[in-house]
């Protein structure tokens, strides 16, 4: 399967067409995905009829970074009239009457958009086995999970279903998905790509990013889908980059943190080893290893999961069957028509979070745990602020450990919530971090992959693919594939 660079190269010179690997990756998917559930619709017919029209373009003479390019969306971002369910019931019918912002500039430069992925429902969850469609499978092994909540792009990605996808990272739902998947997840900077027509989880960290076969091919999208837009306050009013131009300046002269206490308990040992091994090759190819202290950073995933609930208890409300989504029959009253409409439609980590959010804002309540929360985060902040006084970019593992089976924590939320624990200090901080394929560790008797992570300052993504893209030539586990 190409890169979306080596693609963009056949496209250019004619030696394939969009109608070509969008027929491929379409006859794909109908072959594999039976089996990994990673799609929750295929749009066949908008597909054909956007890669025509691409190939039109192509033939009177135009470029472009991602004309022609195949790809495959999350479920929770507008795709004007097609279904956006958000992996759940309340919305299993929903047609989205506009496009996302990332959609409408996707559509504007002929990218080939075949349907939408699957997820953990709204966002929440860090296995994909919380859609409300059921769950997908990583294709690395069939019985474990590919990660979440970004699952279903994640195992697209990695199955050859498409050529890039696009996921959302709230506090780790890009790049963890990546790290199980061999992939690379960039999340971008808070408010460097438009949130307008996102299906809002955690308003104050929701981003936008690629998941792609290699760090070059991040980069291209980035550069497509990143800047300012009027629909949405929050976006950057920094100028977008040019994000191609680290991507060869390797790792001499970077200065690289560490944080020791990320490499003690907790951490799977045949990750700890690969992570020593890593931090020595950063220093034979030039980089300056300076390890961190960061206080604050020990409560990120606490932290998150007060303010994540909060926000998520006041997105979740308009879903009320009179506005949006499904509305159940029967009921005689308001109150029996909400309780019908929301208790069947949102699913148990839904209904967890939503409860958890609404105590944590309660009257009593709210000095206690949620403005406490956003204090400390401000703190947190400011751990990273003095860090990048000191270094370019943090290293961190993506994941405490490799893919864990299907259903082996879904009833253990706190299990399923400490899997943030490297990721949701950056989500905190607003910060762009990105996971690249870190190498493979045997469990079981078989390979499976794992990610490293480089985290970087406020609206630096440069510097984030420029030690992912170092690393990457370095040792090329991106052009390892499952055997499917």
């Amino acid at each position: 399967m190409f890169s979306v660079a080596s693609a963009r190269q056949e496209l250019d010179k004619g030696n394939v067409s969009s109608l070509e690997l969008t027929r491929a990756c379409l006859a794909r998917l109908q072959a594999i995905d039976s089996e990994l559930h990673s799609c929750l619709l295929v749009d066949e017919k908008g597909a054909l009829a956007a890669a025509a029209e691409a190939d039109e373009r192509l033939r009177k003479g135009e470029r472009g970074s991602l004309l022609g390019i195949p790809y495959l969306v999350k479920d929770i971002l507008m795709t004007k009239g097609l279904r956006t369910t958000a992996a759940s019931k309340i919305l299993e019918n929903y047609i989205a009457p506009y496009d996302a912002t990332v959609i409408r500039k996707l559509k504007k430069a002929g990218a080939v958009m075949l349907g939408k992925t699957n997820l953990d429902e709204f966002a929440h969850g860090s296995s994909t086995e919380n859609s409300a469609f059921g769950p997908t499978k990583n294709p690395w092994d069939l019985s474990r999970v590919p990660g979440g909540s970004s699952g279903g792009s994640a195992a697209a990605m990695a199955a050859g279903l498409c050529l890039f996808a696009l996921g959302t990272d709230t506090g780790g739902s890009i790049r963890q998905p990546a790290s199980f998947c061999n992939l690379v997840g960039l999340k971008p900077s808070y408010g460097r790509v438009s949130r307008f027509g996102l299906l809002s989880m955690t308003s104050s960290t929701d981003t936008i990013g690629p998941l792609t076969r290699t760090v070059e091919d991040a980069a291209m999208v980035l550069e497509l889908i990143a800047g300012r837009d009027t629909k949405d306050a929050t976006t950057l009013s920094v100028p977008v980059g040019d994000y191609h131009l680290p991507l060869s300046q390797g790792f001499k002269g970077l200065k690289i943190g560490v944080i020791p206490s990320y490499f003690e308990d907790g951490l799977d040992e045949g990750l700890r080893t690969e992570a020593i091994r890593a931090l020595e090759i950063f220093k034979k190819e030039g980089a300056e290893i300076i390890n961190l202290d960061l206080p604050y950073n020990q409560y990120s995933v606490p932290v998150y999961y007060v303010i994540t609930p909060s926000e998520v208890s006041s997105n979740l409300a308009r879903f009320d069957g009179i506005g949006w989504g499904r509305a159940e029959e029967g009921a005689d009253n308001l109150l029996s028509f909400y309780k019908a409409t929301r208790g069947h439609g949102f699913g148990p980590e839904a209904k967890r979070r939503i409860m958890l959010g609404t105590f944590a804002l309660s009257a009593g309540y709210a000095e206690a745990y949620y403005k406490k929360a956003q204090a400390v985060r401000e703190l947190i902040k400011l751990d990273f602020a003095q860090a990048f006084q000191k270094v370019e970019v943090i290293f961190t593992p993506t994941s405490p450990h490799a893919a864990f089976k299907l259903g082996e924590q879904v009833n253990n939320p706190l299990a399923m919530y400490l899997e943030d624990i490297y990721l949701a200090g950056a989500s905190l901080a607003g910060l762009p971090a990105i996971s690249v394929p870190g190498g493979f560790t045997e469990i079981d008797g078989q390979e499976l992959p794992f990610g490293w992570q480089f985290i970087g300052p406020m609206a630096q993504e440069a510097s984030v693919l420029r030690a992912a893209a170092a690393w990457e030539k370095i040792n090329n586990y991106q052009e390892r594939r499952p055997n499917l």
